[in-house]
């Protein structure tokens, strides 16, 4: 099998495990934006395939679920998600995975600067999906952070844990295999 070859079918199934954890989410009663594990399948894509490669897997994901495939958060999809309450954060999500791409290359996958790189690419796509759910939902920018934000700063560090911790291993097989 090429290198092309290799590379683009990386990068199907990384957005393929995006598309399978992207709708699995969990409403919550007091904020539009549910927990999802969009977030942990867009860590796991940039730390196995980089920032290039990963940011591509998670725009494909992105495209599916703007044509309508249900991809989205709930199993829901189209343009009406995009512009909804939740789509900044999805739209933040592109540079969250540039951002932590951008760490784990340029420091190959060094724990500490991963995650510090998560975190600043997570807290851009914070503040992406605060700004437009503060819009959308006409709310101030104080209560679109407490409804946004607040609520999933615990969760995703144990995403970004999990990431860390899972995909450090399969780096390094999928590196081993010659396959990245």
């Amino acid at each position: 099998m090429n290198t092309r070859t290799k590379e683009i079918t990386l990068i199907g199934l990384m957005a393929a495990l995006t598309c399978i954890a992207g709708p699995l989410s969990l409403p919550l009663p007091f904020s539009p934006v549910p927990i999802s594990l969009t977030n942990l399948a867009v860590y796991f894509s940039v730390y196995i395939l980089g920032m290039r490669r990963g940011t591509i897997s998670y725009l494909v994901y992105l495209l599916l679920g703007l044509a309508g495939l249900p991809v989205f958060s709930a199993f829901t999809g189209g343009p009406a998600k995009l512009f909804g309450p939740t789509g900044g954060y999805l739209i933040g999500f592109i540079f969250m995975a540039l951002i932590c791409g951008y760490c784990i290359d340029r420091w190959n996958g060094q724990i500490g600067i991963s995650f510090t790189g998560m975190v600043a690419g997570t807290a851009v796509a914070y503040a992406f999906g605060t700004v437009w759910l503060a819009y959308q939902a006409d709310l101030s920018i104080g209560a679109a952070l407490a409804a946004g934000v607040l609520p999933f700063i615990a969760g995703d560090l144990a995403k970004m844990a999990l990431t860390l911790l899972v995909g450090s291993q399969v780096r390094a097989r999928v590196r081993k295999a010659a396959l990245n």
